[in-house]
């Protein structure tokens, strides 16, 4: 494993089991970079309070049963107790080798690989996609690649809202329209008009509406020439959806549909599931579970409605029978809903309900990836200036427009063939990067100057530094040699490898905590740390070809890393800019 972090924790379990007992080998060492050394570990603080005695003395303790593994040149106790450690040159320059030439830049395969699903993007057929789908697309696809590195079995889903009483207008709509100028309507892909007609027409006449009614009845009822007509819907939505998880450069793939509609034949097996385990109960004429812990502002049970008053099924009931087949059938330990904040109460009730029921138990776990909204410059709710939804296929034509203006304000002399496909990178990768920076769990506002800036922590930045590294390559008309040996000469070389071998605890650390913005701030971070280098260490004129290489060797590995860093965010690393 290259990176230090790891190495300096096995080294501090062994100090602390052999100074202080087996019973603290689990404490974490608490480790942080430092600008007194490489790093500093803190865990004298916690254990002294937990042991009874001065955090320096634990320190002293825990320095001196420190295995002697070449890993460090020095360690010092600073301060009340804090332990500074100053790794080996040797053990970095070998571990850069190793980075370098194991082909996965230091990010280790997981232990044990799970099956993980993701459920994300979850668009509703015959409407098109808004800004409001972008954060769950685009969160959920950076997850499931960095799960994918790490050795996982992803399975991703894509939850489409495929079913339920808006098919019986648009339905009805088809048919009054008529089939063939239905499915021309569709195949345009104008899907938010056509969904407005029918729903104008279920508003302001009452023969229509009525007519929808009873078609969702013949739907739900399984009537041939109504599902005929509906799967042309959701097939031409689909078509529609997958245009635009092209243009975004998401990997979600028709494969990975799977709508409400699929889950429709196990909703009765499930609520007689339920039932027997003495789950349900019912509550005003519908059929509720009622999971402990959940209330009401008046302190009353807070109610799961797994069976309308009507007899139909709502979105509760397709979200337990999803849960139950994914942990049952699938074989999932780990399922990931990617979902906006405001549902957290509902997946929080979800997970109970199928705890209680038996299907959700310990090594499976199922999280809620909650996130906030994208916001206007007013703070409000992302609009158009008409007030509007924006449409996301909008918002790529606009991102990449905008991008072209600024390559070629940046490089006018980058000839059309090149400047094209640069700006769609810059477009498509500023918006994913603005999103994905931000802490998720927050809103953020959406600022086409900030996020298209070549400064500051945005995708046109550390592009540009990814394509500034390969011009050094061809500007020196030279090619790296396969196994070029790295020596560190100078603290901003140092600083720079120390930088690189942290990648694999940043993607380990994303997986975890299903964060993104952790991954953008380590590539952020990497890259003025390599500005920095490339400030203080000439590359090209170099003190002697030893040096040369060496330094290209670490150019090289810094472009490897941020490419593959953003290529795990689905954001391109062009060549040139």
């Amino acid at each position: 494993m290259a990176d230090p972090v790891h190495a300096l924790a096995r080294a501090f379990k062994e100090a602390i089991t052999a100074a202080l007992g087996a019973e603290h080998a689990a404490t974490d060492p608490a480790l942080r970079r430092s600008a007194h050394a490489d790093y500093q570990a803190n865990v004298a603080m916690a254990l002294g309070k937990r042991v009874g005695r001065p955090p320096r003395d634990v320190a002293a303790a825990i320095v001196k049963a420190l295995p002697a593994s070449g890993l460090c040149s020095k360690v010092e106790i600073a301060g009340p107790g804090f332990i500074n450690l100053t790794l080996e040159d040797a053990y970095l320059t070998r571990e850069l080798a190793d980075t370098a030439g194991g082909g996965r830049l230091g990010i280790a395969p997981a232990a044990q690989p799970e099956t993980v699903i993701v459920d994300y993007s979850g668009p509703n057929a015959a409407k098109e996609m808004h800004v409001g789908h972008l954060r769950s697309t685009i969160i959920g696809d950076a997850l499931a690649r960095v799960l994918d590195a790490l050795g996982h079995r992803v399975i991703r889903q894509n939850h489409l809202g495929d079913w339920g009483t808006p098919f019986g207008m648009l339905i009805e709509h088809m048919l009054d329209l008529g089939e063939g100028a239905a499915a021309e309507a569709l195949s345009v892909g104008d899907l938010d008009a056509f969904y407005k007609q029918a729903r104008a027409k279920f508003d302001g006449d009452p023969a229509f509406a009525e007519r929808s009614r009873q078609r969702v009845v013949r739907l739900q009822g399984g009537d041939e020439p109504t599902l005929a007509l509906w799967r042309q819907v959701v097939r031409e939505s689909m078509r529609y959806f997958e245009s635009v998880y092209r243009r975004l450069g998401v990997t979600l793939t028709e494969a990975d549909f799977a709508g409400e509609s699929s889950y429709n034949p196990m909703l009765q097996d499930v609520l007689a599931e339920l039932g027997q385990k003495g789950l349900t109960r019912e509550s005003d004429g519908a059929l509720c579970v009622f999971p402990a812990g959940f209330t009401g502002k008046g302190g009353e049970p807070l109610p799961l409605i797994v069976r309308k008053q009507d007899g139909g099924y709502g979105y509760a009931t397709t979200d337990l029978a999803a849960i139950r087949h994914r942990l049952s059938t699938v074989g999932a330990r780990r399922i990931i809903y990617v979902v906006g904040a405001p549902q957290s109460q509902h997946f929080a009730m979800v997970f109970a309900a199928a705890r209680e029921a038996g299907w959700l138990k310990p090594p499976a776990r199922a999280e809620h990836v909650a996130f906030g909204s994208v916001l206007g410059a007013d703070k409000k709710m992302f609009k158009t200036r008409s007030g509007d939804t924006v449409k996301l296929s909008d918002l790529l034509d606009e991102a990449v427009e905008r991008a072209l203006k600024v390559v070629r304000e940046k490089n006018p002399e980058l000839d059309a063939e090149t400047a094209g496909p640069v700006a769609r990178s810059i477009g498509i990768g500023a918006v994913k990067y603005a999103d994905l920076s931000s802490d998720r769990i927050k809103d953020y506002v959406f600022d086409w100057d900030r996020m298209l800036a070549f400064e500051g922590n945005t995708a046109a930045y550390l592009m540009y530094a990814h394509a500034r590294i390969r011009s050094i390559f061809r500007k020196g008309g030279v090619a790296l040699e396969r196994g070029a040996g790295i020596t560190l000469t100078d603290p901003a070389e140092r600083a720079l490898a120390l930088e690189l071998l942290r990648f694999g605890a940043v993607i380990e650390d994303v997986a975890a905590t299903l964060e993104p913005h952790r991954l953008c701030v380590y590539l952020y971070e990497l890259a003025g740390a390599f500005t920095t280098f490339f400030e203080r260490c000439p590359v090209l004129k170099a003190d002697g070809e030893a040096l040369r290489r060496s330094r290209l060797a670490l150019c090289n590995l810094t472009a490897q890393v941020l490419a593959k860093g953003l290529g795990l965010l689905g954001i391109d690393a062009p060549e040139r800019m």
